[in-house]
C-alpha cells in the first residue's frame, strides 16, 4: 500500500527470510564466516543458535548463496521427522528420487550418492532448521551421518539451526557424543541501537529507496530508540514495526518516521498481539 507513496520496488520490511535483504551487522557477518569456514573445512557438523526471530533462517539462505557450484545442499524445514523420514527427505532434497525402502538402504543410497559428489571434486551440505525439535532417535541419526566419511574428511557437512533450546539439547548428557563433534558453533546475537538504524536504512534502500531524493522515507533519530525499546534488537520485531510505521507515515503523508508515528505501530502491534 505504501510502496508506490515512498517510491518503493517493494515492502523493505516483509517477514520472509530473502537473502537480499541480510543485514551483514557484526554478530550476522561472523556467523555467516562461521558457517562458511565449517562448510570449507569439512568440520562435518555445524551449529548456530540464536533466539527467536534473530535472523537465522535468511542467514542461511543467504550462506546456500555464498556456497561454490559444486557444492550441494539440502535444506529441512520441518524437523518433526523420524529418522527414516530423515533420510528420504536428505535424499529428495538432494535430487535423488526414491522409492518407499527401510532405513538401511535410504542410507546406503545417501552414502553412495555422497561418494560420487566428493570423487567429483565437490561437497555435500545438509541444513536443518528449528533443531531444537528434533525426535531424541532422529538427532542420533544425524550424529550417524556424520560417520559418513573416506580417510581424509567428511563426506557430508551438517549444520543445526535453532533456538537457544537446541544448546540445551546437546548438553544433556545422552548427546555427549555428538556435542563433542561440533567443533564449530555460534550464537547469534540481537542488534545494538546503532545497528538498527544502520538495518532501517539498508532494508529501505535494498527495497529501492532513493537516497538523495527530496522528501524520501527515513526514520529520524527518536524513532530509532523507540524500535530499540520494543524490539530488543530481534530483527523480526524490528520488521514488524518498521512496516507499520511505514503505513502510519502513508496515512499522515509523511517521509519523516518520527517517535510518535512508531509508538501507534507499536500500539497497534500490541493490540493484535
Amino acid at each position: 500500500m505504501y510502496a508506490d507513496y515512498y517510491s518503493l520496488r517493494e515492502d523493505p520490511f516483509n517477514l520472509t527470510p530473502d537473502p537480499r535483504f541480510l543485514y551483514l551487522a557484526t554478530h550476522h557477518l561472523e556467523a555467516l564466516n562461521h558457517l562458511l569456514y565449517g562448510i570449507r573445512q569439512r568440520k562435518g557438523f555445524i551449529c548456530l543458535t540464536g533466539e527467536i526471530g534473530a535472523g537465522k533462517t535468511t542467514l542461511c539462505r543467504a550462506l546456500l548463496s555464498k556456497l561454490p557450484s559444486n557444492c550441494r545442499t539440502a535444506l529441512i524445514f520441518n524437523p518433526m521427522l523420524t529418522e527414516t523420514q530423515l533420510l528420504k527427505a536428505a535424499l529428495s532434497e538432494f535430487g535423488i528420487s526414491t522409492k518407499r525402502l527401510d532405513k538401511l538402504r535410504y542410507l546406503n543410497l545417501l552414502n553412495q550418492y555422497l561418494i560420487r559428489v566428493n570423487s567429483a571434486g565437490g561437497n555435500s551440505v545438509l541444513v536443518i532448521d528449528e533443531a531444537q525439535d528434533l525426535p531424541d532417535q532422529t538427532l542420533e541419526m544425524a550424529r550417524l551421518l556424520s560417520n559418513l566419511e573416506t580417510e581424509k574428511q567428511k563426506l557430508l557437512q551438517i549444520v543445526l539451526v535453532g533456538q537457544p533450546e537446541l544448546r540445551d539439547k546437546l548438553n544433556q548428557p545422552k548427546f555427549r557424543q555428538l556435542a563433542q563433534r561440533i567443533t564449530v558453533r555460534y550464537h547469534l546475537k540481537r542488534l545494538t541501537k546503532k545497528e538498527i538504524a544502520g538495518y532501517l536504512r539498508f532494508r529501505l534502500y535494498a527495497a529501492g529507496a532513493n537516497r538523495s531524493e527530496e522528501g524520501a522515507v527515513y526514520f529520524e533519530p527518536g524513532a530509532i530508540k523507540e524500535i530499540y525499546r520494543f524490539s530488543k534488537g530481534t530483527p523480526r520485531l524490528i520488521n514488524a514495526v518498521g512496516d507499520k510505521a511505514l503505513l502510519a507515515g502513508y496515512v499522515h503523508r509523511t517521509g519523516c518516521i518520527t517517535r510518535r508515528l512508531v509508538r501507534l505501530a507499536v500500539s497497534e502491534l500490541k493490540e493484535v498481539g
